[in-house]
């Protein structure tokens, strides 16, 4: 079975790596253009593209697969398969047409739960207890192809959305190797999603950082973990955005106003509308990461009104 693969960022590493050391006939590699980035802008390939190259796969990178040299380039390869994993480009139905066993996608989700950008950060700013990868049929509808394989991750409490896209990227090829797996026995077994249950993970904003104190502590704690590593959540102090990368919500109750800073113990707790959020760990603009007790030991931020 010949296979192309399409992807581009590290969520599609182990998926593209779990190919390469199972031994499966891969011939050709699609990602994104090189593109600049860092201080100095310089063009720097695709994690896809990085280890595609190392394993002496050919690569090849388009800017849309729409013209009709690059379609042809894809028909000649004769793949009887694609595996798409966060490839960042729209296939065209043409696209979707060419190999004889489809298309496949590596989705980080439950489908139907969370079609869409940003379904590792939904889940955790919703506050579901579990997530995981599903391994679709493409279709030209968003996310909304026949389900083939799901894999399932109950959420920790102190997950971030960081560290849901590495566990999933990792379980995404667990499933992807098992849906291969029953390809070639010629066991698979395709489910239709239940329209009647579907979500949209919309896209996220920066604007969706800002912190709203009036909302629960709960409501925040999960907003601080569900923007982590991309936009931050973030809050005023003195004029200053204050981005605050860990914290957890407390049950105390309180009667401050919300926003306000309650300083015990070492400890920053912000009053919300429905208890306190301990901060444990911020930056200031120009300045690193640092812990709660850190910012404490040169800022005096008891009684200090944040937002």
């Amino acid at each position: 079975m010949k296979i192309i693969f399409a992807g581009t960022p590290e969520f599609a590493v182990p998926s593209l790596q779990m190919l390469i050391d199972s031994g499966h006939d891969i011939c050709a590699v699609y990602t994104q253009p090189d593109r600049p980035s860092g201080r100095g802008r310089q063009l720097h390939p695709t994690p896809v593209k990085a280890v595609a190259l190392a394993a002496g796969l050919p690569v090849f990178q388009p800017l849309s697969l729409k013209t009709d040299e690059d379609f042809q380039q894809l028909v000649a390869l004769q793949a009887d398969l694609m595996v798409v994993v966060a490839y960042g480009m729209i296939l065209t139905q043409a696209v979707l047409d060419v190999p004889p066993l489809g298309c496949i996608n590596v989705h980080g989700s439950l489908l139907p739960r969370w079609r869409g950008a940003a379904p590792i950060q939904r889940s955790l700013i919703a506050g579901d207890e579990k997530t995981g990868v599903t391994i679709m049929k493409i279709v030209r509808k968003l996310d909304a192809g026949d389900m083939l394989h799901k894999e399932e991750l109950v959420i920790g409490s102190q997950d971030t959305s960081s560290d849901l896209h590495d566990k999933l990227a990792q379980l995404g090829a667990v499933g992807l190797a098992k849906v291969l797996l029953q390809i070639e026995n010629g066991t698979l077994n395709a489910e239709p999603q239940d329209e009647a249950l579907v979500t949209y993970a919309e896209k996220l904003s920066k604007a969706e950082a800002v912190i709203d104190w009036t909302e629960a502590a709960e409501v925040i704690a999960r907003k601080v973990r569900g923007l982590n590593a991309w936009p931050v959540a973030q809050t005023l102090y003195q004029g200053l955005v204050l981005r605050i990368w860990q914290a957890e919500p407390l049950a105390d109750s309180t009667d401050l106003p919300a926003g306000v800073v309650r300083c015990v113990d070492k400890h920053i707790d912000v009053a919300t509308g429905q208890g306190f959020l301990r901060l444990l760990e911020v930056q200031l603009p120009n300045g690193k990461r640092i812990s709660a007790q850190a910012f404490l030991a040169a800022h005096a931020v008891d009684g200090v009104q944040l937002g």
